[in-house]
């Protein structure tokens, strides 16, 4: 960020927490049980964590049950002082911003650099602005027929289930525990399995911060056990869920099948990326590169189809190639390097089975398409062109490094093709036409539509997406929504008591 200076990170940093937090102590699996968690970079293990599963899941729910009781301290806390706490997690986060960054960045493989300045800004912004709205969330009172007085009360949901991915794991967490908390609710959280390191490092936060015991409880483990048990169990009111499509059903089948808990999921992109002619070319390209490659292209809402009208085709093909060619892929800790690894050997072998895919059915491998030699997960960044819809490649999330051009010709044609997938996340456009641009913007099936900009993402804006893209929305008011109940009370006022 402007005016930041990127401090030098920690490149062995300690793990200081390997264990499940539930009722603000670190606690071992009931089975005993671990897992590894393993270095993208190196491929080696980093640390044993303690493998959650039902019956962690059971335990973390009865504590958060205990603390959600009427007269527990969280239930009567006043709603100004849960602001006053989410602000002392705010501060923690940075305080110990250099640990967090390091940390995230040797579990995860992302660029130091990214983490600390972009994911630990946005998280340390989530937590403020929730922490502004403990105070404000507010019902109404409503002229209905008759002598009644009539008011509502937006009351928290209760014990929430939430489920983080692996590519963004501080950020999806403050994403869903800041409104959690600033709405009142208590919380079971569980970490991807890839990266739980950030995610346990936080549970000693909260503690720190104030947040009674049985508030926040984090249960590392796997989603076909630990997740499962969250989905389908019968004393969590709500799910929130950060991850594939295919998993996102899974999940909401589960949570119909248990207690018809609510549910909110923010699933996978095949994002459309439109320049027309007349768009600011250099800047459209390398905005086009980082709406694809920024985080080794393991974004929701990657860029992935790049759409470029017909008669700059050529040109802006060739500026997209050069782009890829000289970014540099390397170890995470050094700035030198625009990206890191892939975050495991499945990811790494399923990328580069759909690039041999795309080439064997037609795409054109313009650079790239191979595993970098030596240890870790890395990959060349890779453009292909002449892409079609058609394609596995132009139909399927990839979540890798890898780049699709197609062709358009007008609005018209643009617009059938933008909405030909069953995704609907995000889009963007780069033009100087405004009346082009708000066409796109009312016609493209998508929760997020930037205009002469990409991955433009804010705590106060709301974020979800259309169709297989998910159910409701996340941050902004909009995510306060997801995380209260509304309960109508109706009062007569001629009757004595």
């Amino acid at each position: 960020m402007a005016g930041m200076t990127l401090p030098d990170p920690i490149k062995n940093p300690k793990v200081k927490y390997t264990k499940l937090f539930i009722n603000n102590e670190y606690v071992n699996a009931v089975s005993g049980k671990t897992f590894p968690t393993l270095n993208p970079s190196t491929g080696e293990k980093i640390a044993s964590i303690q493998e959650g599963d039902k019956a962690d899941i059971d335990k973390a729910v009865k504590a958060a049950k205990a603390a959600f009781e009427p007269n527990t301290p969280w239930r009567m806390m006043n709603a100004s002082h849960r602001g006053i706490l989410l602000n002392k997690m705010a501060d923690l986060l940075e305080r110990d911003r250099v640990y967090i960054s390091s940390l995230e960045t040797m579990d995860n493989g992302k660029p130091f650099r990214d983490m600390y300045m972009n994911d630990m800004t946005m998280a340390i912004n989530t937590f403020r602005y929730y922490a502004g709205w403990t105070d404000k969330i507010m019902g109404r009172t409503i002229p209905v027929d008759g002598p009644f007085f009539c008011y509502t009360r937006h009351e928290p949901v209760g014990i929430c289930g939430q489920i983080i991915p692996w590519n963004f794991p501080v950020m999806m967490m403050t994403w869903k525990v800041a409104p959690a908390l600033a709405c009142g609710n208590c919380i079971v959280l569980k970490p991807a399995e890839q990266t739980p390191l950030t995610a346990l490092y936080l549970g000693s936060l909260f503690k720190e911060a104030g947040f009674p015991a049985g508030v926040v409880n984090i249960v590392a483990g796997y989603g076909p056990t630990a997740g499962a048990a969250i989905s389908s169990h019968p004393h969590i009111n709500k799910v929130a869920f950060t991850g594939s499509t295919e998993v996102g059903k899974i999940i909401m089948k589960a949570a119909a099948d248990s207690n018809l808990k609510r549910v909110t999921l923010e699933l996978g992109g095949k994002s459309p990326n439109v320049i027309f002619a007349d768009a600011n070319l250099d800047f459209a390209a390398e905005m086009s590169h980082q709406a694809l490659f920024y985080n080794q292209g393991q974004c929701c809402t990657a860029g992935s189809r790049t759409y470029v009208q017909e008669e700059i085709y050529e040109d802006f093909k060739e500026r997209l190639v050069n782009r890829a060619k000289a970014r540099s892929v390397g170890d995470p800790f050094d700035p030198k390097f625009e990206s890191g690894p892939q975050i495991d050997e499945t990811q790494f072998k399923k990328i580069l089975s759909l690039i041999d895919i795309g080439i064997k059915e037609g795409a054109k491998l313009e650079c790239g398409g191979k595993a970098i030699k030596g240890k870790g997960y890395f990959i060349e960044p890779t453009v292909f062109s002449g892409v079609t819809e058609s394609m596995t490649i132009g139909r399927e999330e990839i979540f890798g490094p890898v780049q699709q051009i197609i062709k358009f010709k007008d609005m018209t044609d643009l617009i059938e093709k933008a909405n030909n997938t069953e995704y609907g996340l995000a889009a963007a456009i780069f033009t100087n036409d405004l009346e082009r641009a708000i066409t796109f913007c009312n016609s493209v099936k998508a929760g997020s539509v930037w205009v002469n900009a990409y991955n433009v993402i804010c705590p106060q804006s709301p974020f979800g997406g259309f169709k297989m893209s998910g159910i409701g929305r996340e941050l902004g008011e909009y995510g306060l929504q997801q995380y209260t109940e509304v309960k109508t009370v109706m009062l007569n006022p001629m009757t004595k008591l």
